[in-house]
């Protein structure tokens, strides 16, 4: 006879926090929600944390290079998709790495000779005003000059005349050498009120360009997530098919995590992965499993060697596995599950393993109660997918702009890697996401500002101004559906908003 659980099944929405004493200490503005992201012993800091709870899913309509950057610099984390190509792959992770450098690789490069026209072309193609010339037209070649959209005028200057007629030639150009600090390079920039430096090797070849830009954006973003060289901290999704060629190249173009992406994690094929990259790279490469939904789960992903694990199947907005397959559990009562049974390996072995819930999230405040029932950071889909940094585009749909969200399962993902178990994909496949659409939210910032300034303020009703002080702290409180009815706005008659005022 099958094991029947007598616990309901439970969701964020049937839950609510109840205030503790706000003390003196408890303001949004001192508030930290600075999180673990990779395991670590007691008393020791893990190697990578990060300063908001928040990674981005592992999704082609999510994480994106762009999201990877916006996010960094907001202080989480994207896991690049991975059901794309090894080498589109490690190439978007690459890109990541490069722009928070410092010393950034110029992509943006044309020979002597090439027409304006073509320089204007590649402009409006990368969006960089900023062109190198070389030699070869390489980001390595001889340096020769440099040209931007302050050089040329549209409406006037002949665009079939080369480039060498409006660029400022290297002689002209004050540049520095290779070896040079970035904190000198800076010092250079500013005290010759330029906008780009280049930086030459002893040949005189390109190497790299420091901008200044890059430096107010450091001045302006103190909460971006680095690493030990000031590159953004980036992540990536892996699957249990092709990670023996995958894993390398990720490692090579710089990843900071990996995540296995997949819709069961409690299998041995994740063991397997795990195990493999521990025998390559030992600790030094991090990598995440799951999903999973209880605590056996949990402790077989921890035995293999997890630094992080995922709860949840079937949750997500676009998800229907438990439509199609009738399997999952309530995203809150799976959280509660996985977390005692974490807290229980903790003192056991003394090593802390994050728990990142994913999925079940439709209201700001069910963040803030999945980390206040014990996770230590979120990912979402559909929260990223309506940001303009989101990899989608923005279609208008009546007086109302949307952007496509799919999912991983869906036909149009056709990421089989995740789900697959060998059968005949032609005839034995079935969607476990749907495709659709979402309302178009703006930049990525604008939003997640107040997302992040309302969880503070949460947790500061909840006496707490950590994250390990919500998970010790927090009083939850189930709810009935009248309770859940008295919460939102009732009995009276709305105003109805004139778009025109």
């Amino acid at each position: 006879m099958a094991q029947i659980l007598k616990d309901i099944s439970r969701t964020f929405s049937e839950f609510l926090l109840l205030p503790n004493l706000t003390d003196e200490r408890c303001i949004p503005t001192n508030v930290s929600l600075k999180t673990p992201l990779v395991k670590f012993k007691k008393g020791e800091e893990p190697k990578y944390s990060a300063n908001i709870p928040f990674v981005s899913a592992i999704m082609q309509s999510v994480s994106g290079e762009k999201m990877g950057i916006a996010l960094a610099r907001e202080g989480g984390v994207a896991f690049i998709y991975g059901s794309q190509p090894i080498e589109e792959q490690a190439q978007m992770v690459y890109r990541v790495k490069k722009h928070k450098a410092g010393f950034v690789i110029s992509d943006s490069n044309v020979k002597s000779g090439t027409p304006l026209k073509e320089v204007l072309a590649l402009v409006k193609k990368t969006g960089h005003s900023t062109v190198i010339i070389t030699e070869d037209g390489t980001a390595n070649g001889k340096f020769l000059g440099i040209v931007t959209d302050k050089d040329y005028r549209l409406t006037r200057d002949n665009q079939d005349e080369p480039i060498d007629n409006f660029m400022t030639k290297a002689e002209k150009t004050i540049t520095a050498k290779k070896g040079i600090t970035l904190a000198e390079a800076n010092d250079i920039i500013w005290e010759h009120k330029i906008n780009c430096l280049p930086i030459l090797t002893e040949e005189g070849n390109l190497k790299y360009l420091v901008f200044r830009k890059d430096y107010e954006e450091r001045k302006n973003n103190p909460n971006s997530l680095l690493d030990e060289n000031k590159r953004y901290i980036v992540g990536a999704g892996i699957n249990t098919r092709d990670y023996e060629q995958r894993v390398p190249a990720l490692v090579d173009a710089g990843v900071d995590l990996l995540c296995i992406d997949s819709s069961d994690g409690y299998s041995v094929w994740q063991k397997n992965t795990i195990a493999f990259i521990r025998e390559k790279y030992g600790d030094k490469v991090k990598v995440g499993a799951g999903n999973v939904v209880d605590r056996e789960g949990f402790r077989y992903l921890a035995e293999a060697g997890a630094d992080f694990i995922k709860v949840g199947v079937g949750g997500g907005s676009i998800c229907i596995t438990r439509e199609q397959k009738g399997i999952g559990r309530g995203q809150a009562s799976a959280l509660i599950d996985v977390v005692e049974e974490r807290n229980k390996y903790f003192e056991e072995t003394g090593i802390y393993i994050p728990v990142c819930s994913d999925g079940g999230i439709v209201h700001d405040y069910h963040i803030t109660l999945a980390l206040a029932l014990g996770a230590d950071f979120v990912m979402m889909g559909r929260y990223f997918a309506r940001f303009e940094e989101s990899p989608t585009r923005v279609v208008k749909m009546g007086n109302n702009y949307v952007k496509e969200y799919w999912g991983e399962g869906s036909n149009r993902a056709k990421n089989w890697q995740r789900y697959d178990l060998g059968e005949d994909k032609e005839k034995l496949s079935f969607e476990e996401g749907v495709d659709s659409y979402i309302p178009y939210a703006g930049p990525l910032k604008d939003n997640l500002d107040i997302t992040v300034h309302k969880i503070k303020s949460t947790m500061c009703n909840c006496g707490a101004i950590n994250l390990q002080e919500l998970h010790d702290k927090a009083r939850v409180t189930l709810v009935s559906n009248v309770s859940i009815k008295e919460g939102s706005a009732h009995d009276v008659i709305l105003k109805e908003i004139d778009n025109n005022l």
